[in-house]
């Protein structure tokens, strides 16, 4: 469902957490942070799911326990909150109980407030990069922890830092006003049908290559895509896509929708020019047509774009 309001910014950008960076070579700091502050249980071998609890107002808030319930593992030190508490996140199996269930950040990161999605999506993301940073690239010795969870090093000092993978994601429209203005929406090769045969159309998005921009790499996957070249680019904003660690730079282009599709069979198997009613429709579930999922930046650039004049882009 689109909400009446114009989203204030991709979903799983918003945090209120103080990465407190200062502190993370700091043993006494640390070691008295643990005892007075909060953890997150996060599962990363089921994908990066915490415990939840469905709030009254139809959004969700994260379960989080003081040291003394916390599992043994390595802890990673997410940052501080607004009030002063420490936050700790650990690698463990979840144990549903009560009204609590395990859900990813796919599911409920739009539904959780500020610092619950500062929270998971920090967590998530640094623990995929643990995971699989056991052993060195570079010598292939194992690693520990060291720097609160921040870095790891093998017995030979060689330190390795959490590295993220830019990707850029972008909307392609007409630039046109109103319900009559159409943006250019696909549906990837690689996704599963759907149980109720609908399918899923998005943004067209992919990796910046080596030595690239991102506005470079905008304009080489939409041609390369669905073979349609942009007049105009413009940066909406960016959220980290922790699967298993992407940065997705959001972007909003323009294109003539009279220039042919040329798809790019092991990409996109389908793609197609929509109305804004069209778009409208697929948000309320009319039709065959299914849109990203809610904590998405696909579907922030979709539904930014539906409560847009487009006339502003070249504002």
């Amino acid at each position: 469902m689109i909400s009446s309001e114009k989203p204030s910014g991709p979903p799983l950008a918003r945090t209120t957490l103080d990465r407190a960076a200062q502190h993370r070579r700091d043993p006494a700091w640390l070691a008295a942070a643990w005892e007075r502050g909060q953890v997150l249980i996060v599962d990363l071998a089921k994908g990066g799911r915490a415990l939840v609890t469905d709030r009254p107002d139809g959004g969700a808030a994260l379960i989080l326990v003081p040291p003394s319930e916390a599992p043994e593992a390595e802890r990673w030190f997410l940052g501080v909150g607004p009030d002063g508490t420490p936050y700790w996140a650990v690698d463990a199996p979840l144990t549903a109980a009560g009204d609590t269930r395990a859900a990813g950040l796919r599911e409920v990161g739009h539904l959780l407030d500020a610092r619950d999605t500062g929270l998971l999506t920090t967590a998530v993301a640094l623990g995929n990069w643990h995971r699989s940073h056991l052993y060195s690239p570079r010598t292939g010795k194992p690693t520990t922890v060291v720097e609160a969870g921040w870095a790891r090093v093998d017995p030979d000092g060689t330190m390795m830092w959490p590295r993220t993978d830019p990707a850029m994601i972008i909307l392609v429209h007409d630039g046109v006003s109103g319900p009559t203005g159409r943006c250019l929406l696909g549906h990837n090769a690689a996704w599963p049908a759907r149980p109720d045969g609908s399918r899923r159309f998005s943004c067209l998005a992919g990796f910046v290559e080596a030595g690239e921009s991102a506005e470079a790499a905008v304009a080489r996957e939409v041609q390369e895509e669905v073979g349609v070249d942009l007049s105009e680019i413009r940066y909406e904003g960016s959220q980290s896509w922790p699967y298993p660690g992407s940065l997705m730079l959001g972007f909003q282009g323009i294109a003539d929708p009279g220039q042919p599709l040329v798809l790019d069979p092991e990409e996109i198997d389908e793609a197609h020019w929509f109305t804004r009613e069209d778009v409208a429709k697929m948000f309320s579930g009319e039709g065959s047509h299914g849109v990203p999922m809610n904590s998405s930046i696909a579907f922030y650039l979709i539904e930014r774009w539906l409560l847009e004049d487009s006339e502003e882009f070249s504002g």
